[in-house]
């Protein structure tokens, strides 16, 4: 990653600089939104903005949507970095305020893009899956009514810290937090959902889990394949007892989960690889990919 994008224009990211008076610094007052590209075009992208947009009204912070404009100088950023397809971090911060806490809105927002060629991602991945390593970490709660995607990312990223001490972390696995109810809440950079008796499951947005646009996605394409979709309250033993598990992001899609760990303790989920609800989802959700190429 060569080149930024910042208030529209496109700078050697050495060069790239906002302001110690900004409170995304000085207080994490600010949102992002993470996505890929396919075909050079951004995945989902209104869905994005529309999330966006709404974390930045309760926020107080000015932002007007326009898809297009955005596009244009995602499009020259991924120019400049020679990148045909990548992955785009779009942050808006709140920009220069005083020193304190203000009670009005905010006038000056930076807005800046980040972008990097896409991750590999192997077959295997798909096939054979991740596994999912349970934290003692619980997922804190939410800064508002529902959780921003915001600059505050310390309990991420304690979390993250915690999956290296495990053994399981060399293998790739992912992080699950539990609420401070002993709920399953969502991994460090995913949601999560189980299959069980032929009926799909994930955890409530009162868990206090990021309302992720993948997930939101996967759960339309369930419901139309006439699969039972139910939002709810799940304990580790229930996900212990499931049929598949699997994991959702914007960047790499639907991942099945086929080993769940507790400590050192390892329990194989279903016949330890891609389910078959699981992979039918997978193949709806490229299905879905292609549609804008």
């Amino acid at each position: 990653m060569n080149y930024i994008g910042l208030n529209n224009g496109v700078i050697d990211a050495k060069d790239a600089k906002v302001s110690a008076m900004d409170h995304g610094f000085l207080y994490g007052i600010g949102l992002f939104e993470t996505f890929r590209t396919y075909g050079g075009v951004p995945f989902l992208l209104e869905r994005h903005l529309d999330r966006l947009a709404e974390g930045c009204r309760q926020l107080g912070i000015p932002f007007e949507l326009d898809s297009a404009g955005l596009q244009d100088w995602m499009k020259r950023v991924m120019d400049k970095n020679d990148l045909k397809e990548a992955y785009i971090r779009y942050t808006v911060t709140a920009g220069e305020d005083i020193l304190g806490l203000p009670a009005g809105d905010y006038h000056q927002p930076n807005h800046l893009l980040y972008i990097k060629e896409l991750p590999h991602f192997s077959d295997e991945l798909y096939s054979h899956g991740k596994e999912l390593q349970l934290l003692s970490l619980r997922r804190n709660t939410p800064e508002g009514p529902v959780r921003f995607k915001s600059l505050h990312y310390m309990n991420n990223i304690l979390a993250k810290r915690e999956l290296s001490s495990y053994a399981s972390a060399a293998n790739g696995a992912e992080g699950l937090m539990l609420n401070a109810q002993e709920m399953i809440a969502e991994g460090i950079v995913s949601n999560i959902f189980f299959v069980k008796n032929g009926s799909l499951y994930t955890p409530d947005i009162a868990t206090g889990i990021l309302p992720g646009i993948t997930r939101e996605m996967v759960m339309e394409l369930a419901l139309a394949t006439g699969l039972q979709v139910e939002e709810g309250l799940y304990d580790w033993e229930q996900l212990k007892a499931a049929d598949e598990v699997f994991l959702t992001n914007s960047i790499q899609e639907i991942v099945p989960v086929t080993a769940l760990w507790q400590q050192a303790e390892r329990f194989l989920v279903g016949k330890g690889s891609c389910g078959s609800f699981t992979k039918k989802l997978m193949t709806l959700y490229r299905e879905r990919t292609e549609l804008q190429l």
